[in-house]
């Protein structure tokens, strides 16, 4: 069960939104109060987000789905990567690149030419190329590795995004709602929810909040990974699980034909095994 102490989300700052002078009034439903005109956010708003967050998230891969994580922002690029890497995730830290998502065709394309580039520099081929082309190819790959390493893993589209920062992020959220994919997203109070599926009312500026939420979903997605495994998977909430399958039924027994005797000979009865 998914749980984050109180305690724990006031010590992080959790519940610190914007100044009020800079607020979306579609959050108003995830507001507690305002103090000193800077507005309080809800905290069990908060956990209630988290928990449909994670549970969303941990559904998602134990169907054997991906989840692309995206954060760019200062406070949220180290953990992102991070929380990713441990679960074996994509993710983006770095700027987001224009259809990423929408034009998907020309990323593989251009992961297909970094996989081209590293295995020309393992096998020496680069050294037959002069000292200047060299350089250029060291450099793309190094744009390449800082646009796309995130992704390189990635072979087709995400099942789900979770953002830090939808405000931040609005051509990830943008391209992820043109074409259908879920978005979860912590929101602060300057954040339009009407674009996210799964809304995480927070702090998105603090980096211990970020890390505390972080933390949840690292182990939804974990355990996601866990009963990814799993011949059988629970049924969804809601669901009605299906009949097991009753078992196939043993085939009937035949009795053995009898053995034809010679003429005047004396018939002697012939039992089937298990007859």
């Amino acid at each position: 069960m998914v749980t984050i102490p109180v305690r724990d989300m006031i010590a992080a700052g959790v519940h610190f939104g914007h100044h009020s002078a800079r607020w979306n009034p579609k959050m108003q439903p995830y507001i507690h109060s305002r103090q000193h005109s800077i507005h309080i956010i809800d905290l069990k708003k908060t956990i209630r987000g988290v928990v449909r967050a994670c549970h969303f998230l941990e559904r998602v891969v134990a169907k054997g789905g991906e989840v692309l994580l995206v954060g760019t922002k200062r406070q949220a690029k180290r953990v992102m990567k991070e929380v990713a890497e441990k679960v074996g995730m994509p993710f983006v830290d770095q700027r987001w690149l224009g259809g990423t998502l929408t034009n998907f065709a020309t990323v593989l394309s251009r992961l297909s030419r970094l996989e081209e580039l590293e295995q020309m520099e393992r096998t020496g081929e680069t050294e037959r190329y002069s000292k200047k082309q060299q350089a250029s190819f060291a450099r793309e790959i190094r744009k390449l590795l800082r646009n796309l390493g995130g992704i390189r893993t990635m072979k087709r589209l995400p099942d789900a995004l979770f953002v830090v920062d939808p405000r931040y992020e609005k051509t990830a959220v943008a391209e992820a709602n043109k074409l259908g994919i879920p978005v979860v997203a912590i929101c602060d109070t300057d954040s339009n929810p009407d674009l996210i599926d799964v809304v995480v009312p927070a702090n998105d500026d603090a980096m211990k909040a970020i890390k505390l939420i972080m933390d949840r979903v690292r182990e939804a997605l974990e355990s996601g990974r866990a009963k990814a495994g799993a011949p059988v998977l629970p049924p969804a909430r809601g669901d009605v699980a299906a009949p097991a399958a009753a078992p196939p039924a043993a085939p009937p027994v035949v009795p053995a034909p009898a053995p034809l005797l010679p003429a005047g000979a004396e018939a002697v009865a012939v039992v089937a095994p298990g007859g």
